[in-house]
């Protein structure tokens, strides 16, 4: 990953606006900047996760946005399912203080999310139902929200006390 170039194929992105958009909008979370004599990109993700526990809600709520915009343009459930894990390990991991700001480095669920989608489409089965995709993506962003919570409770009890 040397370079921030489009991850969707030109007739991908050309398709609609809003894959071009996700393609764009990935890129920049995940892979726009890059470390200086390094091969090492990162995107705005890395950057808001510097914040303790809002970073990681944020990053959270834009990746399931991006789901969402997937999912309205065709992806079926399965991928949508694993779009989502993807988007678990890196809120999960990415919640605990420094380990989670180097794996988010190298992890980059976003541009993996992306990579799943180009994919998908390479295969012509682009097809299905949205809403309970939709459904499927709000209940484990809402769940996901909880467990921040629950973790960024027990760290900060741990750490002041009560």
């Amino acid at each position: 990953m040397k370079e921030d170039l489009p991850v969707l194929t030109p007739d991908q992105r050309d398709s609609s606006p809003e894959l071009k958009w996700v393609d764009s909008f990935s890129r920049l979370l995940d892979t726009h900047f890059r470390i200086p004599g390094t091969r090492v990109r990162f995107g705005a993700d890395f950057i808001m996760g510097l914040i303790p526990g809002l970073g990681d809600v944020v990053s959270m709520g834009l990746s399931g946005l991006l789901i969402a915009t997937m999912a309205k343009k065709g992806a079926s459930g399965r991928l949508v399912v694993r779009m989502l894990l993807n988007v678990l390990v890196d809120t999960i991991v990415g919640a605990v203080p420094v380990l989670g700001n180097v794996f988010d480095l190298f992890y980059k669920a976003n541009y993996r999310n992306l990579e799943l989608m180009r994919e998908y489409y390479d295969e012509g089965e682009h097809t299905g139902s949205v809403w309970p995709v939709i459904g499927l993506v709000l209940v484990v962003i809402v769940v996901l929200l909880a467990v921040i919570a629950w973790l960024l409770r027990s760290i900060y009890r741990s750490i002041f006390g009560g």
